[in-house]
């Protein structure tokens, strides 16, 4: 999928860029995607140096070129400093531009500041972020008169609101949030008709959707919103050139394959879970770890839990060291990534790998193994700015607590680790309104409560 995107670097390393063109790309965003990230970091210090350039033509439309570039380093990386990079160059350009005299173009600007806050409230866990944009998608939808931008500040409007409600919002509220970006899909879609640049945005946004959809599906284990996603993605991957639009294809069918095997955990169906870890197993053929490290370990762990599925399903060991092995991948990308909520997610579930693997084969130095590895990962945590992953991974720790008592049959002061771990995971899954996560917790309480024998047939 990405020997275009080498043709096209071989000429790029060969030639200087063309007279009056800046960077790799001459401004070109569509060709974004056939860079790595490294390139792509260079693309941005280019956009950077043609938007400060003395005689440079319209400034502020080259400032929001380059933060459009910054952002797309900051989703690939998670870098901070580039998502501050890109935030601080929108608003510059927003700054430069009379809302009275080019109203698009300024809301443009302001959409991109509220796209560069969502991404830091999803990278980083800071809720905060998702109500400054919802403030700057308002003004940005307010001034709009065409072009994307209205339909951007829609889609942007919609995710926000999404993410309030996917706590608590039953199937219902997740069927009416998904039909909010309907019209501004189909209205990016129409431009994308008229204009090529477009198009990437209309699959984006449909992305979107899926992966609220996805989400919201698996908390609430709802087979038709996952059946929902998948179709999105599936529709998504099917308007891309996989050849010039590599990455967003790539993402597409991750997507779809997530969905996939959720869909088949949630209905019991190990068939579509083993046809979602193929698909996922297959994006990663096409997909380079240099090119997208972040995406690259976001689909590892996709794969490791359905490989994990698979392992419960079966009870097969092997599908659980395959899972670990998915979930090592991952932390070579996000081990240098210590404020993203994916490292400590992917840390917690590598544990459960561990303790399921421990249970069928009864050894404990797994399980000592699973338990440094997670120790470790909560003093790297910080609760007050990322509570609800803090208390997974006490919730994770509890299970292992769990596992040595089934294992050895001798409490040497496991339960009462485990009941306070799981009591503060309790007090914070309750505080935030995370329903399922607290009748994990709660159910886990119980077992421990109960007798040895008790607990055994409740797991």
């Amino acid at each position: 999928m990405f020997e275009f995107g080498r043709e096209l670097k071989k000429l790029f390393a060969g030639e200087r860029p063309r007279s009056g063109a800046d960077g790799l790309t001459g401004g070109d965003s569509g060709l974004l995607e056939l860079l790595d990230l490294k390139l792509l970091q260079q693309e941005a210090k280019a956009a950077d140096i043609a938007a400060g350039r003395i005689g440079a033509q319209d400034k502020p439309h080259r400032r929001l070129e380059a933060a459009i570039v910054w952002r797309e380093v900051a989703r690939r990386s998670g870098d901070a400093v580039a998502l501050r990079k890109a935030a601080a160059t929108a608003e510059t350009a927003a700054a430069a531009i009379d809302p009275a005299k080019r109203p698009d173009d300024w809301a443009r600007a302001r959409c991109e500041q509220g796209f560069c806050a969502l991404l830091g409230a999803e990278l980083f866990g800071d809720a905060g972020l998702n109500a400054a944009a919802q403030a700057t998608f308002r003004e940005a939808r307010a001034a709009a008169r065409g072009g994307v931008a209205a339909p951007l500040a829609d889609v942007g409007l919609a995710l926000v609101d999404a993410r309030a409600e996917m706590a608590t919002g039953d199937a219902q509220a997740a069927h009416a949030v998904a039909a909010r970006f309907s019209v501004p899909i189909a209205a990016l879609e129409a431009q994308s008709r008229r204009h090529a640049s477009a198009r990437p945005l209309a699959a984006e946004a449909r992305l979107m959707r899926a992966d609220l959809l996805c989400g919201w599906g698996a908390r609430l284990k709802d087979e038709a919103l996952l059946s929902i996603a998948a179709e999105d993605a599936r529709i998504a991957a099917s308007r891309l050139d996989s050849a010039y639009e590599p990455l967003t294809w790539a993402r597409a069918e991750i997507l779809r394959g997530q969905a996939v095997a959720l869909r088949g955990e949630v209905t019991g169906d190990v068939d579509s879970v083993a046809t979602g870890a193929t698909v996922l197993a297959g994006s990663l053929d096409h997909l380079a770890r240099d090119h997208s490290p972040l995406d690259w370990a976001r689909t590892q762990i996709a794969l490791a839990q359905a490989l994990q599925a698979l392992g419960e399903a079966s009870a097969d060991e092997r599908a659980y060291e395959q899972a670990v092995t998915c979930y090592d991948r991952a932390n070579l990308v996000l081990k240098d990534a210590q404020t993203v909520p994916l490292r400590g997610l992917a840390a917690g579930e590598r544990a459960m790998c561990l303790a399921r693997s421990a249970e069928l084969t009864g050894d404990l130095a797994v399980l000592d193994a699973a338990e440094a590895a997670l120790k470790t990962e909560l003093i790297t945590l910080q609760p007050r700015r990322d509570p609800a992953t803090w208390a997974v991974v006490q919730l994770h720790l509890a299970r292992l607590y769990e596992a040595r008592l089934d294992i050895t049959g001798k409490d040497r002061g496991e339960r009462a680790a485990a009941l306070t771990a799981l009591e503060v995971a309790l007090d914070v899954f309750g505080e935030m309104g995370l329903r399922s996560l607290t009748l994990v917790a709660s159910e886990a309480l119980d077992r421990l409560k109960a007798g040895p024998a008790q607990r055994r047939t409740a797991v």
